[in-house]
């Protein structure tokens, strides 16, 4: 189909997006379309390119407070083509759903963010400044993007005020759940060391999964903090574990173990880091900790950007959304450290990573008018 022939703006410009296979770290022109739609709207548009990662900084207006889109251009591995039932990077409409990889993570949200501020700046001149922060690393390793941009802005003096983040966050309909923070994320990669030997002589080896066992056991059964009114309790998952080379007959001469904290603000990671320390030590363990820190956690209570998303939600008809910290970690991580305002609002998360990836068309049309309504709120009640 081309532009002409998609029901709506919105859906013409996520098709176009979906069609480029910009499987991360690649963009694939995502962001070249985008800053092409934006400079025609008077946008300032700077690209970043950091390593193997395009990123794109984009802004309208040149004095008030500063409102904020971020988002990524790239997607997950499509997996199997032939488990698809339509080609991942070709965009079909069917049935009311837009299918295609990206549709729902989150090329359909960026093109709503588009056509919200066509539509708002063809009606209203803002009485604060319009921004773009995209990457095409969020699905990747997270290192030469959001994260590397955000350092350039802090560099610069850059003031953001407010940032609403496209990720998928609603469950059932469009405006459902508003993500208003996310735990942190502390990865940990565990050494235990002993001396390998043959299993008929324990005596002659030291075995490290057995030294380990207490250690383990205490670090999972252990409760890190209660949570809060906003956040659950404190997690440790461990994600896997190794030793040996699959010998019945030999004693390893190592254990790894990899595992991971999702952290309230109740924690930090300094702290849990100490006592996660402690406890090895406290066991007699040899061994090595080497930590990665993903990102702290963040949240916004209130304030003026979740007033105006509520509102223009409500203007919509929709039910009160569920204001919600639930799920994994995204690039709003990297941007609340700035002071901002950050929220999450996208369309349902059903599909998301899978195969058939797809999105409620009319859902983005939707979008796209909270979209349209945040940035009233907020900007066009200053003029």
């Amino acid at each position: 189909m081309d532009a002409t022939a998609w029901p709506s703006a919105t859906l013409a410009l996520a098709a176009e997006l979906i069609g480029r296979a910009s499987v991360t770290p690649e963009d694939a022109g995502c962001q070249q379309l985008l800053a092409q739609r934006l400079e025609a709207l008077g946008f300032d548009c700077t690209h970043l390119r950091y390593g193997e990662v395009d990123n794109l900084w984009a802004v309208h207006g040149s004095a008030g407070p500063l409102f904020v889109f971020a988002g990524h251009t790239d997607v997950v591995p499509p997996g199997p083509l032939a488990a698809w039932t339509h080609p991942p990077f070709e965009p079909r409409l069917v049935d009311g759903m837009l299918h295609g990889r990206g549709a729902a993570d989150m090329k359909g949200s960026l093109a709503a963010m588009v056509t919200a501020c066509e539509r708002l700046l063809a009606a209203h001149e803002p009485g604060g400044r319009i921004a773009f922060l995209l990457t095409s690393d969020e699905e990747g390793p997270s290192i030469d993007g959001t994260r590397r941009v955000v350092e350039w802005l802090r560099s610069r003096g850059e003031q953001i005020r407010w940032c609403v983040v496209g990720e998928p966050s609603s469950t059932h309909c469009v405006g459902d759940v508003i993500k208003v923070g996310r735990r942190g994320s502390l990865g940990a990669e565990l050494t235990v060391r002993g001396v390998q030997g043959h299993v008929a002589y324990p005596e002659r080896a030291r075995n490290p999964v057995h030294e380990a066992l207490g250690a383990l056991a205490e670090l999972v059964a252990t409760r890190w903090d209660e949570g809060n009114a906003h956040f659950p309790a404190t997690s440790l998952q461990i994600s896997n574990i190794h030793a040996g080379q699959g010998a019945t007959n030999v004693i390893p001469g190592e254990l790894q173990v990899v595992f991971n904290l999702r952290y309230s603000t109740e924690s930090d990671a300094a702290t849990l880091q100490a006592r996660i320390t402690a406890l090895l030590d406290r066991h007699g363990v040899d061994y090595a900790i080497a930590w990665q820190l993903h990102g702290e956690p963040f949240l916004t209570a209130g304030g003026e950007l979740l007033d105006s998303a509520v509102a223009g939600i409500a203007e919509l008809g929709a039910p009160e959304p569920e204001l919600s910290t639930s799920g994994g970690t995204s690039d709003g991580r990297f941007i609340a450290p700035l002071g901002c305002q950050v929220i999450e609002l996208g369309p349902c998360n059903a599909t998301i990573h899978k195969v058939d990836e797809c999105v409620r068309a009319a859902d983005l049309d939707t979008l796209s008018t909270m979209y349209e309504a945040i940035m009233r709120r907020l900007l066009c009640s200053r003029t």
